[in-house]
């Protein structure tokens, strides 16, 4: 009998290890297990959304080339998303398909770009067709944040990105400015919040 409780209590420890382990492993983007949206429009969805991020990063570090590889995989990914598995009705599918084409030549935008300034303009209006994108498909798995530079392209130039965190990291102005440095990568603040979760 002890043989059998010490057998069942050995078996639980090693699946609730197994399940912490994941659960620790597991991107923030899956968090949450309810949503409105099926898990094949969430699963692409989710994978557009960090290929997005890798962007973002690439623009703090003033990386062309990975800028560029970023572009491509977000492309990639976008393709995958099946807007039509969404629980709405045509014109809804219709409207997200559309914004999801204005990424795509987003993406062709900072692709071609040569310069660090002219992928960060093509990045602005990629990160303001998210923002109506997630807000047109009700993206619900996490929440996300519409950030704003006042001075992403000069001293009264405004430029906005998504952001899954609160804390400002600043694509714009990045770690190596030639007059800011890093100095700047704080500047900036949320300007809306898009929280579509399951209360």
């Amino acid at each position: 009998m002890i043989g059998i409780v010490v057998l069942g209590l050995a078996v639980y420890l090693i699946f609730f290890n197994k399940s912490t382990e994941t659960t620790e492993e597991a991107p923030k983007l899956l968090a949450l297990t309810q949503s409105k949206n099926s898990e094949a429009f969430n699963g692409p969805f989710n994978n557009a959304l960090l290929a997005y991020y890798q962007l973002h990063d690439a623009l703090v570090h003033w990386d062309t080339a990975k800028a560029t590889e970023s572009a491509k995989l977000l492309q990639a990914s976008l393709v995958k998303v099946p807007y039509d598995s969404l629980k709405a009705d045509s014109n809804l599918i219709l409207t997200a398909k559309s914004f999801s084409g204005n990424i795509n030549s987003d993406c062709i935008g900072i692709i071609g770009d040569s310069s660090i300034s002219e992928k960060r303009k093509s990045f602005y209006e990629l990160s303001e067709n998210l923002y109506t994108l997630v807000q047109t498909v009700k993206y619900d798995q996490q929440k996300l944040y519409h950030m704003v530079c006042p001075m992403a392209f000069g001293d009264d130039k405004e430029g906005k990105w998504i952001s899954n965190s609160d804390s400002v990291i600043n694509p714009y102005l990045g770690l190596k400015h030639p007059k800011y440095h890093a100095a700047m990568i704080n500047c900036g603040s949320v300007a809306d919040t898009l929280d579509y979760r399951i209360k």
